[in-house]
């Protein structure tokens, strides 16, 4: 996913800043990681808080196999309705904000 459609994605939020990490990106705003892009994937910060909500509207978490075992990260898909409504996708911006405030602490 280019750049300009990650900002727009975003864009509720204010400007993040995108940085190349482990062959895909980090997105921030703030300072603080709220989503990172994986294999053209835009996957937000989930926790203990958010993660039953992301997952009852749809979303998945992202893992990948360590060592035979798979590996649970705190990011999760964003929920297909907030593709076509940008409310939504701002709702869920907001929602992986607050889990990155909350991992900071």
């Amino acid at each position: 996913m280019d750049n300009a459609a990650i900002e727009e994605m975003f864009e509720s939020l204010g400007p993040v800043k995108i940085r190349r990490m482990f062959g895909g990106k980090g997105i921030y705003f703030d300072g603080i990681i709220l989503a990172v892009e994986v294999n053209g994937e835009i996957l937000l910060k989930g926790d203990a808080e958010s993660a039953p909500e992301l997952e009852e509207a749809g979303g998945r978490q992202w893992s990948y196999d360590g060592k035979g075992k798979p590996v649970k990260m705190p990011y999760w898909s964003i929920p297909e309705p907030a593709f076509d409504d940008p409310d939504e996708m701002a709702r869920w911006v907001r929602i992986a904000y607050g889990a990155a405030l909350r991992a900071k602490k």
